[in-house]
């Protein structure tokens, strides 16, 4: 199975040649602002199964304990697309709304639902974490 995705626009686009290791929901005050919805979908992919073309601009933010978020969007549409700063991890966090086929998205833990807003529901069967598991 091929998964692939990329921005609103298409400039910003990204393909793996492996499925991800993992794939979940995350809650954090962090990524709901940066998405402007109650949560962030998320999948892990190991960087070297990864390929990732276009334009894209980082942002930074850098927590008040030193922990820095860092996530990745099109520079001509604003589209969110990925965590991570390319080419300094081993793997990197593609947002699962910018999936190409969004069927290929199945969640199976919930992190940081201590900050979950009351509207937003989980979906069944996830894993739950109060925070960022140890």
């Amino acid at each position: 199975m091929i998964f692939a995705g990329g921005c609103l626009c298409g400039d910003l686009r990204w393909k793996a040649s492996a499925p991800p290791r993992y794939m979940g929901l995350c809650f954090c005050a962090d990524c709901r602002k940066a998405s402007g919805s109650g949560l962030i979908p998320f999948m892990g992919f190991d960087a070297a199964a990864l390929t990732i073309t276009g334009r894209w601009t980082v942002h930074t933010l850098t927590h008040a304990d030193g922990r820095a978020a860092v996530r990745n969007s099109c520079i001509v549409c604003g589209g969110l697309v990925f965590g991570g700063k390319l080419g300094e991890t081993d793997r990197y966090n593609i947002y699962a709304g910018s999936l190409d086929d969004p069927a290929q998205f199945k969640p199976t833990v919930a992190l940081f639902i201590r900050d979950k807003p009351d509207w937003v529901v989980i979906p069944s069967g996830l894993k739950q974490f109060e925070a960022m598991p140890g």
